[in-house]
């Protein structure tokens, strides 16, 4: 079997007495969605901070395509290859659809500060980012200002920017939330298609997308893995469906 795009190896971290994080170690291989779930408090956003590098682990370590990145910032995992959306927006309010997504693009040349130059006159770099507006089906909203956007329109544009990034592998954090039946029916044949750019990380609290798209699931509780496998596994371990998905054991 070949190399996990993204390992984790035994992340723990802790606030105080809470042990947020409880050695937590999985992986992410090439072409899979892989869905991290559990209750509210169970540590998933902490494990997606220290992905991303926004927390430092107390002890463990984040490997892509073998390389140690937990030394490295936020910034510097995205140049190495992490390409993030998460709940909390990084948008430009006042920044056009079109112009949040070339900075994306400036972020992965190297050239995220270059905001005196007239970059919307920058061909390559306008045609480029419309690229990734067209994939995610916003280039007829190109011109329109973050702020004005629907929430839906929002993720998708989150998603553009990720996509802008050439990332080795996503990490997704609650791409559903908020859009409604209709917008996430729309997202999931969008993201099955996606993971063959590259492997998707998945946070979701919607559990029939989640069971739609994973091809892998782990189960997070009290800062711990206590399970992992496919839809139908996860679906059948007693365990999981006593303590997350509401059912008798």
């Amino acid at each position: 079997m070949a190399d996990p795009v993204l390992d984790l190896r035994g992340l723990s971290k802790s606030f105080g007495a809470l042990k947020a994080t409880d050695d937590v170690s999985l992986s992410l291989r090439a072409g899979e969605i892989h869905a991290l779930i559990g209750p509210n408090g169970a540590g998933k956003s902490t494990l997606m901070a220290l992905v991303s590098g926004k927390t430092r682990p107390d002890a463990g370590s984040v490997w892509l395509q073998g390389q140690d990145i937990t030394p490295l910032s936020t910034p510097q995992r995205a140049r190495a290859g992490l390409g993030r959306s998460f709940q909390v927006s990084s948008l430009i309010p006042d920044y056009s659809a079109l112009r949040n997504v070339m900075l994306a693009v400036q972020a992965r040349q190297g050239h995220s500060y270059r905001f005196l130059r007239p970059v919307m006159r920058d061909a390559g770099l306008r045609e480029e980012a419309r690229s990734y507006l067209e994939r995610v089906g916003l280039a007829p909203r190109a011109s329109v200002e973050a702020a004005v956007l629907s929430h839906g329109e929002r993720r998708l544009l989150e998603i553009a920017l990720a996509l802008a990034l050439r990332p080795k592998c996503f990490l997704f954090d609650e791409p559903m939330a908020g859009l409604g039946a209709s917008g996430t029916a729309d997202l999931i044949p969008f993201l099955r298609a996606l993971k063959a750019d590259a492997p998707i990380l998945l946070v979701e609290h919607d559990m029939d997308a989640v069971f739609q798209l994973a091809d892998r699931i782990s189960v997070l509780v009290t800062g711990r893995i206590i399970a992992s496998g496919n839809a139908a596994e996860i679906r059948g371990n007693a365990q999981v469906r006593a303590v997350y998905l509401g059912e008798d054991a």
